[in-house]
């Protein structure tokens, strides 16, 4: 179970975790999970590029790993990175020493104090210790791509009524979620641009 908007009693539940970024205009935060991937990241990086859009890049330590050059492209776009963890590991499922240490593992590669904990999911304990060195990032609409059970057509229907002013936007520049992001985010970027948004990435 997961909710594509987070209702205010799970933020409320999380108050020190960034859930949306308070602008004085009209910006908008996409953001990019788990890449970076051949064939899907550079595509993304081609098509922001065409709306002078900036973005956030939450990358997998294992990916930069083996993809240095596109992760290095992200930060010659002008764009954000965060980290994602080595190995795309469940909070709630792992144990915290082993947690961190990937953290950890990943910062070698993705020098960021911006973070996100796969699926969303992270113990208490586990943001007590990355807060003192990292800014936590949630968000306040999932677009969905990655999920199976859900229509490219319903997944653009839930961002364009739920995106607002400030809202942190989650895509993933992975294989799986490629088919939908590459459906809605052409219409998002060009909707929202024609209605004056600009989009941004999240600044440390």
């Amino acid at each position: 179970m997961y909710f594509l908007h987070p209702p205010w009693f799970i933020k409320a539940l999380y108050p020190t975790l960034t859930w949306n970024i308070t602008t004085k205009d009209k910006t908008i935060f996409l953001t990019f999970d788990d890449g970076p991937t051949p064939d899907v990241t550079d595509k993304v990086l081609d098509l922001l590029k065409q709306y002078n859009a900036k973005a956030t890049f939450f990358c997998l330590g294992k990916n930069v790993t083996a993809h240095p050059e596109l992760f290095q492209s992200i930060i010659n776009h002008g764009h954000a990175t965060g980290n994602h963890t080595y190995n795309h590991l469940h909070g709630w499922k792992t144990d915290d020493a082993v947690y961190l240490d990937d953290v950890r593992k990943c910062k070698e590669v993705v020098n960021s104090v911006l973070f996100r904990p796969p699926y969303g999911r992270i113990k208490f304990s586990q943001i007590k210790k990355l807060k003192q060195n990292y800014r936590i990032i949630m968000w306040d609409i999932l677009s969905g791509d990655f999920d199976k059970n859900l229509s490219k057509e319903k997944s653009l229907s839930i961002l364009i009524n739920n995106i607002r002013k400030d809202s942190i936007v989650v895509y993933h520049d992975s294989i799986k979620g490629s088919e939908k992001m590459f459906h809605t985010l052409p219409i998002i970027l060009d909707q929202f641009s024609a209605n004056g948004f600009r989009f941004d990435k999240i600044n440390l």
